[in-house]
């Protein structure tokens, strides 16, 4: 199970789940309207049916909940745990319209955090005993942001910057810009950075050589980036910033590369993949009636 596992803002969860009932037409659902009685209740429980680790059950218990304030939703796998094929994961009970209105919003939910929570402790057992860290990034889906790093610390994964507004991260199109500008080099690129931000944050810097790896620990960054190097690259420069800078590595991380990459020495592991590539884990969910 994930340590310390911060939950999702309820009013976030609450907008989100909304938004998808709506978008899933769950107040007008013609099938079950012709098919069930208004008075009918039901009973359901969430069935995994492949290994993964669990995430997303407080959201599926406000999908479930959101349409009939009488619908009970009880968990019974906490959330981060690693969960077996036809392991039993949560209960709901109420009545069956609601039930069966609100099914595909919170499976999609579900399925979807979980499926980036079992990618994220595969990533995260391959690199155990290292040191290093292995970091999601901003290359999620545009509005479930929040669900999905939640997703990823539910793994056992920790979360890069949250967005463009909480801290520096200066890549080459920035060093680019600014030698355009007239600004100048690397050095010059992070004075201006840090002039700018408050004096609390941090500063990483994108570099994709050993030279400009040097030119960034002259700067003094607090943090170097290494983008697509290889483990033997990576293992170089790791040696040249000891004592200096805190190192991360990403680009090009897979599941056959991130020991090597790790072993190479570096701090932490930025992996795009954890969010914009996991499959989702197959759940379904089976009703009955009472």
């Amino acid at each position: 199970m994930a340590d310390a596992l911060a939950p999702i803002a309820p009013y976030i969860v609450q907008e989100a789940v909304l938004a998808a009932l709506r978008e899933d037409g769950a107040g007008d659902d013609i099938t079950t309207r012709a098919i069930v009685r208004p008075d009918q209740w039901g009973h359901g429980v969430f069935v995994a049916k492949e290994l993964g680790v669990l995430a997303g059950l407080p959201v599926a218990a406000a999908a479930m909940t959101a349409l009939d304030e009488t619908v009970s939703f009880d968990t019974l796998v906490a959330e981060g745990e690693r969960v077996a094929p036809g392991s039993e994961l949560a209960e709901v009970e109420g009545p069956l319209a609601a039930i069966l209105n609100a099914e595909r919003v919170a499976l999609n939910f579900l399925q979807r955090l979980s499926g980036i929570a079992t990618l994220t402790r595969e990533f995260v057992d391959a690199v155990a005993g290292t040191g290093a860290r292995i970091l999601d990034t901003r290359k999620t889906t545009p509005g479930l942001r929040q669900f999905e790093r939640y997703a990823v610390r539910a793994g056992g994964g920790g979360n890069h910057r949250f967005n463009l507004s909480t801290a520096v991260l200066i890549k080459d199109n920035h060093i680019e810009a600014a030698r355009q500008a007239g600004i100048g080099d690397v050095a010059a690129v992070v004075a201006a950075a840090r002039a700018a931000a408050p004096h609390t944050t941090r500063i990483e810097v994108e570099v994709t050589d050993a030279e400009q790896l040097k030119e960034a620990i002259e700067a003094r960054a607090d943090v170097v980036l290494l983008d697509n190097m290889s483990p033997g690259q990576i293992r170089d420069c790791v040696q040249i910033a000891a004592g200096h800078v805190q190192i991360e590595a990403s680009g090009g991380v897979s599941l056959e590369n991130v020991r090597a990459i790790a072993e190479a020495g570096v701090d932490f592991i930025s992996v795009g993949r954890l969010t914009h590539s996991a499959p989702a884990l197959d759940i379904s969910l089976e009703i009955s009636g009472l």
